[in-house]
Formats: structure tokens, sequence, C-alpha cells
């Protein structure tokens, strides 16, 4: 059974999930979700390496003595286990989530040297990613130097975003420098839009989705296609995450350049400890801030209502750039398990007809596409669970039969 290996490489953990060849429609993968699918968390020095197959109890993996080998460790047990519970799989190419594909990509790619090279340059635009995602690149061509390493990038789905929404008010130079919007998420916005077209007669009109996790932003599109986006050169921008900033003022950096911050101790705090984690004072996960701000935190609380918030305003500018909203989708850790956020969100646009489900909303935690907008909603309100592998795998196996 020739399938795709699909990996996800952070800084931390290891996604995977194994999807099969089915038919022989180019990109053609089967309609069940992905199978010998799971992630190895513990990559991060120090850390307890852990492999958590899906539907499974995680098992304990060990520990090696010498801390450089802790991906080498979790590829094996990434084999290990996709040989044991799929032992008829035959894996063609690996295809590799990658952040940022900057002007060079805008669609899948063979990862060659050449391509390596391109990809490491765009690593100050996304810190926190894209070293974690070529590690994994580079680390799979070494244990599978005879399989095709494919690259699906979060920035190609805003390919095509219109001109004005890529520009800077910069000179002319830097902007064709590269210097510019690019987008983020492309992978989840490309899984909802594919979902949304099975499910709702208005895919192609107004479409407003929410990724809301770690990471958090907006897409707006029209037809299908990204016309505004939130994230713009780098994935810190837009809405509040769990611990980067979202936007923010450039004469803060500025600021703190002035008062003697290095270049490091500024990325330090824009990316990981700012955020929910910032406010806070307490944690990015917004699970425990709810727990923590129903026991009485204020800190808690004030992070909460300022991610509402941010998010209500950029929702807001989308809608204005779109015209109005047909579809609302959430997507993502927090937009698919947090009712919260999903309610306080239907109520900031309840200006442009948004009515909300409360029963059906409550019901929806994460484990399937639901239908959350009233009988009565002059706008659709949907949560779909995000399955960024499947587009990646659609994705490989696509330029692999065009080949």
């Amino acid at each position: 059974m020739d399938s795709i290996l699909v990996i996800n490489a952070g800084s931390a953990t290891l996604k995977f999930a194994l999807y099969p060849r089915c038919g022989d429609t180019p990109g053609e993968i089967a309609a069940h979700p992905s199978f010998a699918a799971g992630q190895i968390d513990g990559l991060q020095p120090g850390g307890r390496l852990r492999l958590c197959p899906s539907g499974a109890d995680p098992v304990d993996l060990a520990e090696p003595a010498d801390e450089a080998q802790r991906f080498d460790v979790a590829l094996q047990a990434v084999q290990a286990h996709v040989a044991a519970v799929a032992p008829d799989a035959h894996i063609v190419a690996v295809a590799h989530r990658i952040v940022h594909g900057g002007r060079y990509y805008r669609a899948p790619t063979r990862l060659d040297d050449t391509a390596m090279m391109l990809l490491t340059s765009l690593t100050p635009l996304a810190p926190l990613h894209q070293p974690h995602n070529l590690a994994g690149v580079r680390a799979l061509r070494k244990a599978f130097p005879a399989l095709p390493q494919i690259g699906c990038f979060d920035t190609a789905f805003h390919a095509d975003l219109p001109e004005l929404e890529t520009r800077f008010a910069l000179p002319q130079a830097l902007h064709d420098e590269g210097v510019r919007r690019y987008g983020f998420h492309g992978l989840s916005y490309d899984y909802v839009m594919q979902v949304l077209r099975g499910c709702s007669t208005r895919a192609g009109g107004r479409v407003l989705m929410a990724h809301l996790g770690s990471g958090a932003s907006l897409c707006g599109a029209r037809e299908g296609r990204s016309v505004a986006t939130s994230m713009g050169f780098s994935a810190l921008d837009g809405l509040m995450m769990g611990s980067r900033c979202g936007q923010l003022d450039p004469g803060v950096v500025l600021h703190l350049w002035r008062e003697g911050w290095t270049e490091a101790q500024v990325e330090q705090l824009l990316y990981k400890e700012s955020g929910l984690l910032g406010v806070s004072g307490l944690s990015a996960d917004m699970r425990l801030l709810r727990r923590a701000a129903d026991d009485g935190n204020p800190q808690a609380r004030t992070a909460i209502d300022l991610f509402t918030y941010r998010l209500t305003r950029e929702a807001g500018a989308l809608a204005a750039v779109l015209g109005g909203v047909d579809v609302l989708v959430c997507t993502g850790g927090i937009g698919e398990h947090d009712a919260a956020t999903r309610a306080a969100l239907a109520r900031a646009l309840h200006y442009l007809g948004v009515e909300l489900d409360g029963t059906a909303n409550t019901a929806a935690r994460g484990d399937g596409i639901a239908a959350l907008h009233s009988a009565g909603s002059a706008v659709e309100v949907w949560v779909v669970p995000t399955d960024e592998g499947r587009v990646a795998a659609q994705a490989a196996w696509a330029l692999l039969d065009t080949r």
C-alpha cells in the first residue's frame, strides 16, 4: 500500500502521520483519517521522550546518552511504530510542513540542497519553527536517502494575495527584496476550505477563518482563495497568541533597544514571553487560564479578555476587507475546543448577522465538524478540526504524480 509519511517537526515535538494512496486521481488519498499517526514529545534538551500514538497510551522512550541524539531516537521510534501498526505500508515519500517559503516557494517542492539553503535563509522570519522544520528534513534525508523529501509551505495558500495586502508602507526596494506580508497557517486554511466546500453552499462566498491555538491568525477568503490575513512578514503579527505578542508598534522594539536590550533578548520576549503567557504570568494554555480566571485570578482574566479583544478587532478589520461575512469558521486547539472563545467572537460579530446556537456551541468539543449557527443567523458558523497533515500528503502525492 503506497503511502506518504507526513512530518511536522517542532522544537519539542515531532508529529507524524501516514496517508495511503486512494484511486488514480493526482493528489487523491483515502477519505478516512490517517493511520499510524501520533507524535513524539520531549525533543527539547532535558525533555522526557515519549511516543504518543493517536488513540493510545503514551510510551516512554529510552533516553540517549548524548542530547544530540534525541532526534535520532525519535525517528527510530516513528519507524518502529509505523512498521508495527502498518506493516503493509510502502512509504514512497516524506512530506514536511515548513512554515515559511518566502518569495522562493509558492507550491510544494522537492527539498534538494538548493532548496534547503534558501529555506535556511528564511530562519530569521520564523525562528520558532523554521529551524526545527528543517532539522526534521535533514534527519529524514539521512534516515531515508532514497525517498523524495517534499516541502509543503504554510505561506503557499496566501501566495496570490492582492498586491495591496502584501505591501508595507516602505520603500519599493525593500518590497522587491521580499520585505512584505506573506501570511501563515496556510495548510490549515487549505484544509478548512476543502471541508467547507463539502458542507456549505456558501463556501465560495466571503469566508472568515480563525485558526486559534498556540499560534493564532485569521484569514479572509473569497471564492476559496486568501484575500486578507492577520499574519504578515513573520509569524509574530496580528492576533495575540500563546507566547507571541501579535501586532506591536515597532516603536516598542526601538525603545527596548535604546534601553539596552539585545536582539536576542527582544526576540525571546516577543516570541516566547508574551501573549497569554506574558499577560497572565501563568501559562500559555487557555484551558489552565480559564480555570484560574474562574478561581478569581485577575491576570488570567485580563489575558483572556485581551485575547478576545484582539480577536474581535482583527476579525472586524478582515470583515471590512471582505465587505461582510457569509461563513465564519473556527479551527485550531482553542478554536475547536473552547466554546467560550467562539461565543465571545460570535457576540462581537452580531452586527454582521452572526447568531450562535448556544447548545450546539457548547456541545462542539473538537471531535468533528459541526454547524454552530442558529436557524435565523445571516452568517453560517462552523467548527472544523484541522488536518494540516492531510493537505501536505495531498500536495506531495500531486507533485509525485505530475512528475
